[in-house]
Order: structure tokens, then C-alpha cells, then sequence
């Protein structure tokens, strides 16, 4: 039965099939025609797998950040960020980095980030004079900071699929993030240098405090999550709720950029991102479940760790496994699928459960603008004048510069266990 499931699986995902058809349909024909227990199960795995609290947050997560994109956020946030970085060599490449990084904390979602800071700040780069490939690859490779810096649509999935803390989940995710982001910004640098790209006249601090001042509302996004979790005013799916709350506020009475059609608008954009993200957390649940009932996970465990049982190389081979999954899965599909099982295995070797949560996440991002399905990579065809070849081009640079961000944050454990253990202790 086992091995019909695998094949089907494999199957299916060659052939393009979508993800939760792939899973609760690969398990489904493998009972259906093996076992004598009831098709029904598959059901109500389904609708189990979904009645998680933590994943309440996910909706609202979304919503918010679609609210802030449609209120006018983006152009304040890249501004800003140019005000602030812009005056160095490589700043326009710089403010890409830190608008997304401004971006993540807000919207939670990686194509998003992309989406929203690469429609402004790429034609402007190009004018500035940087290459069309160094453009949309800083865009897609920094775009993925929106799964790293909280709050974290994929630290909630891995959340709920573990029973980590999502506070200290988001915590580990900001040291995390600020390290990913910090180790792009020496390339821009280098690259504007050899490109002979000139940095803009350095602004006012009247113009800096105006810029700050403009952003102020949006970036409050993460202050009120953040500090609300931090100071224990709510929990982080109240937060999550909290927010949504904080956005529409300021979407209709503060900016006021965008009729009501239009943040209308944005509830249907976060109700079908949702939708998406939902039934693959369902159809994921239903194979955990068949995984664990057959006996499956345990086996993949123990091969694992008969290879070794030293912390350092089982890091080794999640990374590699994550990496290579990441090129065909998105970062939601990893950790539902492979989260608990290597969640059980850094147990057994001593792996902190928060700092093996971050190193997936981190994974996860690389993942989203690896080739060849690298979601970022088609996301970027829809910025104007750049194309699907252009896009792995621009990104093959930053992979291994995300890659060494990578190696430091698995081995060096206080880079994201830091903030978590003054938080929580421990």
C-alpha cells in the first residue's frame, strides 16, 4: 500500500497535478485498494487537520498585508528605505533588501514582497543604471525575507504542525531574517561598484523624519504584534486579529489612497490566498496521518538517524533534503510534509524545536526563487520586462549568498535563539 501511495505521489506531481489533490488523493486510491478501513477517514482528516488554533492567525496575517499593500504602503516603505540606505554605492539595491525586509513584517508572504517593492524599485533601478539581471535577482532573492521576518505565514504552518511556540517562533525569526538581509547587502555593494553606478545625493535629516513620519503608521504593523506578544497583552492569533483591526484603520482613515471597492478588493486577494494555503494544510494532514498509521515516519526517522546521530550532520541532511524539496514545493508544502519528521528526529539528536523552525523557514525562503519552480522566479514575469530566463539569471548570485546565510544560521545557534531566550528564558 505503501509503495501504490508513493508511486501515485510521484506520479501526480510530475504530471502537474495540484499539490492537495497529489496527497489526499495519492492516499485515498492506496486505502481504497489495499485496506478495509473506511475512505471516510480521509474526510474527516481533512477537516481535523484545519481545527488547530494557531492556524487562526493565518487568515488574518494575510488579510492585514493586503490591506496595507491596496492602502499605499509600499511606495511610503521603499521610500523611506531609499532615504535611509540610498546614499550608499549599491543604496537602490540596499533599499530593495530593506524595503522588503520593512514589507515582510507587514504582509507575511514572500510573492507579495516580491510583487509589491519590484513594480516600484525595479524600473527605478534600471534607470539608475543596474543590470536587468542584478535587478530582478535582488528582488526575488530579498523577496523571500517575507516568510523569514514576522509575523510568518510558514513558522505558523510549522507551528501548527509541531506545537512550537508561534511567539518564539517570530522571535527567532527576527534575528534570523536581519542576518539573511544583512549578508545581501556587501553584493549590492560590489555590484554597483562594478557597474559604475553613482549613490544619491544624501537627503536632509528634515527629509529623513518626513519619510519616517509618512511610514510610521504601516511599520506600526509589527510594533503591535511584536510588543503585544512580547508584553503579553495577547496571544499571537489575538494579535493576528489585532492587526487586521490596526489596518483597516489605517488604510481608510489615514492614507485613504484606495476606495472602498478597492480594499474590498483586498479582502477577496486574502480569502483566495488563504483558501490556497488552507487546503494544502488539510490534504497535508490527511498524509501525516497515513504516514504515522503505517509506520512510515518512524522508518524514515530511524534510517536518518542510522546514518548519524550527531546534531552537526543530521543539520547536514535536513538542509540538503529542505533545499532540494524547495525546488519543487513551496515553503508551506515542506514544512506540512516534512516538519514533523524532522521535528522528531531533532528531538532524539537534541535540536532546539525553535531553532530547527527557523532553519526550515530559512530553507523554505531559498526554496522561493530556486529554478526551476522557485515561485518568486514567476512571480517576477509579471514586472514588465523580465522574463522567466532573466529572472534565474539575476537569482543565481544571491542563491549562494543565501546559502552561507544559511551554513552561519544552522551552526551558529544565538543568531536566532538570542531574542527567544531573553523573551521566554532558557
Amino acid at each position: 500500500m505503501v509503495i501504490t501511495f508513493l508511486v501515485l505521489l510521484a506520479a501526480s506531481m510530475l504530471v502537474g497535478v495540484p499539490i492537495f489533490i497529489a496527497l489526499a488523493g495519492s492516499v485515498a486510491v492506496a486505502m481504497g485498494s489495499f485496506s478495509h478501513i473506511p475512505l471516510a477517514i480521509v474526510i474527516e482528516r481533512l477537516f481535523a487537520g484545519l481545527d488547530k488554533f494557531p492556524l487562526m492567525a493565518i487568515p488574518f496575517f494575510i488579510l492585514t498585508g493586503s490591506l496595507m499593500s491596496a492602502g499605499g504602503l509600499s511606495q511610503r516603505i521603499i521610500r523611506f528605505a531609499n532615504l535611509l540606505v540610498g546614499r550608499f554605492t549599491g543604496g537602490m539595491g540596499m533599499t530593495a533588501v530593506s524595503s522588503s525586509m520593512f514589507f515582510g513584517a507587514i504582509s507575511g508572504s514572500s510573492p507579495a514582497t516580491v510583487v509589491a517593492v519590484g513594480s516600484l524599485l525595479y524600473p527605478a533601478m534600471r534607470k539608475e543604471g543596474y543590470s536587468g539581471p542584478f535587478s530582478i535577482g535582488v528582488l526575488v532573492s530579498s523577496g523571500s525575507l517575507g516568510i523569514i521576518i514576522p509575523p510568518s505565514v510558514v513558522m505558523i504552518v510549522y507551528a501548527a504542525v509541531t506545537g512550537v511556540s508561534v511567539g518564539a517562533l517570530f522571535m527567532a525569526g527576527v534575528g534570523a531574517g536581519l542576518l539573511y538581509g544583512a549578508c545581501f547587502l556587501p553584493y549590492c555593494w560590489y555590484r554597483a561598484k562594478k557597474d559604475g553606478v553613482t549613490p544619491m545625493t544624501p537627503p536632509s535629516w528634515r527629509e529623513v523624519l518626513t519619510g519616517l513620519k509618512e511610514a510610521s503608521w504601516g511599520l506600526g504593523v509589527p510594533v503591535v504584534v511584536l510588543g503585544g506578544i512580547y508584553l503579553g497583552i495577547f496571544t499571537p492569533t489575538e494579535a493576528a486579529a489585532v492587526s487586521v483591526i490596526y489596518a483597516l484603520l489605517v488604510s481608510a482613515l489615514i492614507y485613504r489612497e484606495k476606495s472602498l471597492k478597492d480594499l474590498f478588493y483586498s479582502m477577496v486577494e486574502a480569502a483566495t490566498t488563504t483558501a490556497q494555503v488552507m487546503i494544502i494544510l488539510a490534504a497535508a494532514s490527511v498524509l501525516a496521518w497515513f504516514l504515522t498509521s503505517n509506520g512510515l515516519a518512524v522508518m524514515l526517522a530511524n534510517a536518518i538517524l542510522s546514518l548519524s546521530d550527531n546534531p552537526y550532520h543530521i543539520f547536514l541532511l535536513i538542509n540538503v533534503s529542505v533545499l532540494i524539496a524547495g525546488m519543487f514545493l513551496d515553503a508551506s508544502s515542506i514544512m506540512v510534509i516534512l516538519g514533523p519528521l524532522f521535528y522528531a528526529v531533532g528531538l532524539r539528536v537534541g535540536i532546539d524545536p525553535v531553532h530547527l523552525g527557523a532553519v526550515l523557514t530559512v530553507n523554505g525562503a531559498i526554496g522561493m526563487f530556486t529554478p526551476p519552480f522557485g515561485l518568486n522566479l514567476f512571480v517576477a514575469g509579471t514586472l514588465k520586462g523580465v522574463d522567466y530566463v532573466q529572472a534565474v539569471r539575476g537569482a543565481m548570485p544571491f542563491i549562494g549568498i543565501a546559502l552561507f546565510a544559511l551554513v552561519l544560521l544552522t551552526y551558529i545557534p544565538a543568531i536566532s535563539m538570542w531574542l527567544p531566550s531573553v523573551v521566554y528564558g532558557g
